[in-house]
This record gives C-alpha cells, sequence and structure tokens, in this order.
C-alpha cells in the first residue's frame, strides 16, 4: 500500500512468522510478564504470543502510517503501541525486549544530531557516523533491560567486523551473560531485499556465562531446533576483544596464522579508496566525448572506472589502449587551476545540471576539483561473490571506487610483485578473505582498513622467494591467472 519509497524512508524489513515464533519462545521461557518490542511493524511479535501464553505487549513504532494499517486490521485500536521515535524514548526499563529493528545508516537517520545528544547524555556513548540504526537500537535495548530479563533482536551482523561496531560489541561483553549469535544463511528467505548478512542475537541478562555461542543455519527449516545443535564455535569471553572480527566464528575452522612469521600489511604501506568522484556522469568520460568537447589532453587524465574494465591480474598499458580505442570510459575530467575555455564551457554545463548541490560536490572549492591520487601499483577489487579480485597495475592510471589502491613505503617498492603474488595465492587469499564483511547472498565487502590490518609475510619470508621465481610466477599469472605451485609453497606454512 506503501510502496517501496515509503519503506526505505523508514528502514522497514518486516519478519517473518517463523523468525518471529523462534524469537518469541525464547524470549518467553525464561517466565518474563511483559515484552516490549522497539520497532513494532505489523506486529509480528505479538502475533507470535500464541495461548495459553498470557504476556503484556507493548511497542514503539515511528511510522503513523503502518501503525494505523495494524491497529484497523487487528480491530485492536487500544494495543498499548505508542506513536514514538525510540531513539529517542527514553526513562524505561522492560522485562523482556524482542525486536527487528529499522535498517539505515546514520546520515540518513531522522533527528541524527538529537539522536547523538541523546546517547551520549543517557549512555555517555558517542556514535559513530558510520552506525546504523539497527545497531543503535540494539545499544539502547540493552541499556533498558531489566535484570534477569531476555533479549532478542534480527538484524544485520556487520557490525561484528567494523570499527563502529566495537561499542556495540562492549555493551553486549560487559557483564558477561548468555550471548548466542545465529548466522541466517538464508538471508534471501529472511528478508528477500536485503543486501547484507542477517542474524539474531540472544541475550540473557539473568545467566552468567564464560563464553560465547555462534550458530549458523541454512534454512528457516533449521532454525526452531538449532539452540539443540552443535555450534559452529563456542569462543571463551577472554578470547573476544570488541575491536576485534567475530564474523570468523562463523567458519568451521578459524584461520589462525604463524606471528612469527607475519605481520600486518602497513608493514609495506596503505591501502586507500579510490576517488569518488560525486557524479561519473559528468567526470568520466569517453574518448569520443573528449574529442566532441575540445579538452585538451592536460584537463584529462586515464582512470580505470569500473572494476569489469581490468580483465587480467596484471594491467598493463597496451590492456589501457585497447579500452581507450573502443571507447570505454577510461577518461577522468581532472581540470587544473588554469581552466581552458573548452573546460570552463563544460563546468558550465554542470552548473547548469545542478552537480554543484550534490553532497560531495558542494563540499569541494571548486565544486570541480577532483580529489589528488597517485597512480596505485596494486588494486584491490571492493565487492566480490567468491575470490577477490587483485590486480597488479602497470598502468599509470587512477582508479574510482571500484578498487582500492595500495601505496608503498619504501621499502616495500622492490617488494611489490612478491607482495602481490602473495595476495593472489590461495593461502594469502584464506588470509584476508577472514578481513571481509559479509553481505547477503554471498556478497563480501572490504574496507581499506581491514585490509590494512590484514596478516601478511614478514620481509623475510618474501625475500626467500628469488627473482626467478618471480619472473616465471608473473609470467604464469598473466597467461593463465593462477599462481604457481612453487610460490603456494612459500605461503602456505603462514598457517597454523
Amino acid at each position: 500500500l506503501v510502496g517501496d519509497g515509503h519503506r526505505q524512508t523508514f528502514g522497514q524489513f518486516f519478519t517473518p512468522p517463523t523468525v518471529a515464533r523462534f524469537m518469541m519462545d525464547w524470549v518467553l521461557a525464561a517466565g518474563a510478564p511483559s515484552v516490549h518490542d522497539p520497532a513494532f511493524g505489523l506486529g509480528a511479535f505479538r502475533d507470535a504470543v500464541e495461548p495459553p501464553r498470557d504476556v503484556r505487549f507493548s511497542g514503539s513504532e515511528l511510522d503513523p502510517e503502518i501503525l494505523g494499517y495494524y491497529r484497523a486490521a487487528s480491530g485492536d485500536p487500544e494495543a498499548a503501541i505508542r506513536e514514538e521515535d525510540y531513539l529517542q524514548s527514553w526513562g524505561r526499563q522492560f522485562d523482556a525486549i524482542v525486536c527487528n529493528p529499522p535498517y539505515m545508516r546514520f546520515q540518513r537517520f531522522r533527528d541524527r544530531a538529537a539522536v547523538r545528544s541523546g546517547f551520549r547524555k543517557k549512555l555517555g556513548l558517542r556514535l559513530s557516523g558510520y552506525t546504523n540504526s539497527a545497531s543503535a537500537f540494539l545499544v539502547k535495548s540493552l541499556a533498558e533491560l531489566r535484570p534477569g530479563g531476555r533479549l532478542a533482536y534480527v538484524l544485520p551482523l556487520e557490525f561484528l567486523n567494523t570499527g563502529y561496531g566495537t561499542i556495540v560489541k562492549e555493551r553486549l561483553t560487559a557483564p558477561r551473560r548468555r550471548l548466542v549469535f545465529i548466522r541466517l544463511g538464508c538471508e534471501r528467505e529472511v528478508f528477500p531485499e536485503a543486501t547484507t548478512s542477517v542474524g539474531i542475537i540472544l541475550y540473557d541478562s539473568g545467566q552468567p556465562s564464560n563464553e560465547v555461542s555462534f550458530f549458523s543455519v541454512t534454512s528457516l527449516d533449521e532454525l526452531p531446533e538449532v539452540l539443540d545443535s552443535v555450534p559452529v564455535a563456542t569462543v571463551p569471553y577472554a578470547d573476544l576483544r570488541p575491536d576485534g572480527k567475530w564474523l570468523v566464528h562463523f567458519q568451521p575452522r578459524r584461520i589462525r596464522v604463524d606471528r612469527t612469521r607475519t605481520g600486518s600489511l602497513r608493514q609495506y604501506g596503505h591501502f586507500s579508496r579510490g576517488i569518488a568522484t560525486g557524479a561519473n556522469g559528468f567526470f568520466v568520460l569517453r574518448a569520443s566525448r573528449v574529442r566532441e568537447l575540445g579538452l585538451p589532453p592536460s584537463e584529462v587524465t586515464r582512470c580505470i572506472t569500473r572494476s569489469v574494465q581490468v580483465r587480467s591480474a596484471v594491467f598493463t598499458e597496451r590492456a589501457l589502449e585497447r579500452l581507450a580505442h573502443r571507447d570505454q570510459p577510461v577518461f577522468l575530467f581532472r581540470p587544473g587551476p588554469a581552466v581552458s575555455p573548452q573546460a570552463a564551457a563544460y563546468v558550465r554545463e554542470g552548473e547548469r545540471q545542478g552537480l554543484p548541490d550534490r553532497f560531495l560536490l558542494r563540499h569541494r572549492t571548486p565544486w570541480h576539483r577532483q580529489e589528488v591520487r597517485r597512480p596505485a601499483p596494486l588494486l584491490f577489487g571492493v565487492f566480490s561473490r567468491g575470490a577477490y579480485k587483485v590486480v597488479r597495475n602497470r598502468t599509470r592510471a587512477l582508479h574510482l571506487t571500484c578498487f582500492h589502491g595500495f601505496t608503498p613505503n619504501l621499502p616495500a617498492v622492490r617488494r611489490l610483485d612478491r607482495l602481490f603474488l602473495y595476495l593472489a595465492s590461495a593461502t594469502g587469499r584464506r588470509i584476508v578473505a577472514a578481513h571481509a564483511r559479509e553481505y547477503g547472498d554471498s556478497l563480501t565487502k572490504y574496507e581499506p582498513h581491514d585490509l590494512n590490518e590484514a596478516a601478511a609475510p614478514r620481509p623475510r619470508v618474501l625475500d626467500a622467494i628469488s627473482d626467478r621465481e618471480v619472473a616465471v610466477a608473473m609470467a604464469v599469472l598473466r597467461a593463465d591467472g593462477a599462481v604457481p605451485e612453487d610460490i603456494e609453497a612459500h605461503f602456505r606454512d603462514l598457517v597454523l
């Protein structure tokens, strides 16, 4: 009735009955006399309370349309559901809490300044600008759960691997209580529109524990009995750092590296994101468009604008020239301080399109100025399904946000090919993939900070590879995309 735009505004993803029943059954098993739902929606959790259970149910709902629809459809206009913004409603405590919170980025929060102020005053917390609404809901609910109460949340699990998630994990682990994570590998069954990994968090504030359990299901049919099965991992609280990455605990076997032979990737330099133009349709050009506009060569630069443009593990000038010859969009409009008449005319065209009012561009002076970047010798794909894309870039082309680019420090320059071979090897992929942020439908995302913290061989390990081995390996990799076995052997012992 309301359409997708309305649902996106309120971050609404509705709870399937199987999930709602499982969560309600667990929460009520402790005998709570009342339950609160901070994001009531269509009342899936209230509907999951089956006779003969008698429980007082309350809720919060920000969207007046969905609340009005529920009251009319349920025939219960007096239901104890408040029309309110839960994130700004303080001063209550609850016997039990069950929730499928709205999901949106912090930048889209309604009254986000007031929300941040409330968290700072009431909880002494400064919410990161990257926090999503689901994580904020969870932190607030943990603070409002009465001693001995239970909490069940279904939400995206990306916070388990992110910097902003540190605050959430700190609140979940202090004090140490029974804590269970259930990853729903069947996220398409649960939230068909979701693009992030989904899971259920169960928290019992009345049951002390020394460990955290991680479960995973591949079908909703497995969910009702999941707590009777063997967890994927049971991890002592002492081994869980709030600033660590917890998604690895859903993997059947964790990867342990030999710390005597590895350090972080930062020892060689750092990855950073590519250029964010703020308006690719304006700044990204084809050769034919450059000629049409009459732009001088000094005001455009070659640039990798899409991941699909790089089809080989080693990207060469010849490959880049072929793309330009086929009139692919591999040029970036990048005028200098002295703008030519042709470029000035193109800038005016952008102004007529309203580009200076766009979010990124209105913070630049002048608005058409591009971020300063140098060509990166190593490129790393931001998103992947399956094996990630890592590229040895032998061109002088810049790159957009489809890739992260590696800037080596001085000692690393002579080791770039060896470092690339490590990242492309089977062992390197196992290690680095453990730092990915996992989304729905088998989609993984890599952030620069996560890559920089990934384990990498110490210099002596890389230096043990001879120049001849490197030369042969690079030729083989260019030909068939595989790292030779003799190179793989140098890295295999990095994993314990």
